[in-house]
C-alpha cells in the first residue's frame, strides 16, 4: 500500500483546491521543490504531482516547477494535468517522470492511451475523476455520461499501470475517502487502483489497512497532510504493517 503525498501546482505554488474549484485554492508552499524534499525526508516513497493550470489549459503550464521537483528528489514522481498528446507524454518521461497520468484524453481519445501504454509499458496511468458517479474532464469543469467503471473497462487489456480514482465531491473537504466506490471500481477491473479525494485523518489510514483494501495499490493524501491531521511517520508505519 503506497501512500502518495500530493503536490498540486497552481501558478508555480503548492495549493489544495476545494471540490476541484480553482477559485477555492489554498496556498501551502510557494516552493514546490522544497515541499517535495520535505516529503522525501519524511519517508514517502512515491510523489503525486498535478499541474492544475495545465488540466484547465490542456497543456503543461507549471513545467518549471515540475522540473524543479524532479531535480530535488530521488523518489519516483507521477504527473498529471494537461498531458494530452504523445509528444507531451514522451517529453515528460524523458525528463524523468516515472509515470504519466492521462485523464481528459482517456475519455476523448482512448486509442492514444492504448498507444502510449504499448510504447511505454508500465509508465502510463489513467486518472478517473468522478462527480456524482460520472466521469468529469477538462480540469473537472465538464461532466461526461461515462461512469468510472465504464471508462476503466475500456483499458482492461491496454497495459495501464494504475487508475487514480478521485471522488471530486470529497476532494479537499476532508470528508474521508469514498472507500465503497473505490473498492467497487477496484473489484470491477484487474488494473491496480489508487484512492484519491477526501483522505482526512488517521481513521482513513486505518481503514486502508483493513483486509478488503489490500486490493488497492495505494492512496493519495493532500490537505490532511498539509494541515497536520496525518502524522507521516505514523501513517507510513500503519500501512507498512498492514
Amino acid at each position: 500500500m503506497i501512500l502518495f503525498p500530493a503536490i498540486d501546482l497552481k501558478d508555480g505554488q503548492c495549493v489544495r483546491l476545494k471540490l476541484g474549484l480553482m477559485e477555492e485554492a489554498t496556498v501551502f508552499n510557494d516552493d514546490p521543490a522544497a515541499q517535495a524534499r520535505q516529503f522525501e525526508a519524511e519517508g514517502f516513497k512515491f510523489l503525486h504531482v498535478v499541474d492544475l493550470n495545465g488540466a484547465f489549459a490542456g497543456r503543461s503550464i507549471n513545467g518549471a516547477a515540475v522540473e524543479a521537483i524532479l531535480g530535488a528528489v530521488t523518489m519516483p514522481v507521477q504527473l498529471g494535468g494537461g498531458i494530452r498528446d504523445m509528444a507531451g507524454i514522451e517529453a515528460w518521461l524523458e525528463k524523468g517522470i516515472r509515470r504519466v497520468i492521462l485523464g481528459t484524453v482517456a475519455v476523448r481519445d482512448p486509442d492514444l492511451v492504448k498507444a502510449a501504454c504499448k510504447a511505454h509499458p508500465g509508465r502510463i496511468a489513467v486518472g478517473i475523476d468522478a462527480k456524482g458517479g460520472k466521469v468529469a474532464v477538462e480540469g473537472w469543469a465538464e461532466a461526461s455520461e461515462l461512469t468510472a467503471v465504464d471508462l476503466a473497462r475500456k483499458f482492461e487489456d491496454a497495459g495501464v499501470s494504475a487508475i487514480i480514482y478521485t471522488d471530486i465531491d470529497r476532494d479537499g473537504v476532508l470528508k474521508g475517502l469514498n472507500i465503497a466506490s473505490t473498492l467497487e471500481l477496484a473489484n470491477a477491473v484487474s488494473i491496480p487502483v489508487i484512492a484519491s479525494g477526501g483522505l482526512a485523518s488517521m481513521a482513513d489510514i486505518e481503514r486502508l489497512a483493513e483486509p478488503d483494501c489490500a486490493i488497492l495499490e495505494g492512496a493519495i493524501t493532500g490537505r490532511a497532510l498539509y494541515d497536520g491531521r496525518i502524522d507521516p511517520a505514523e501513517a507510513l508505519k500503519v500501512l507498512a504493517g498492514r
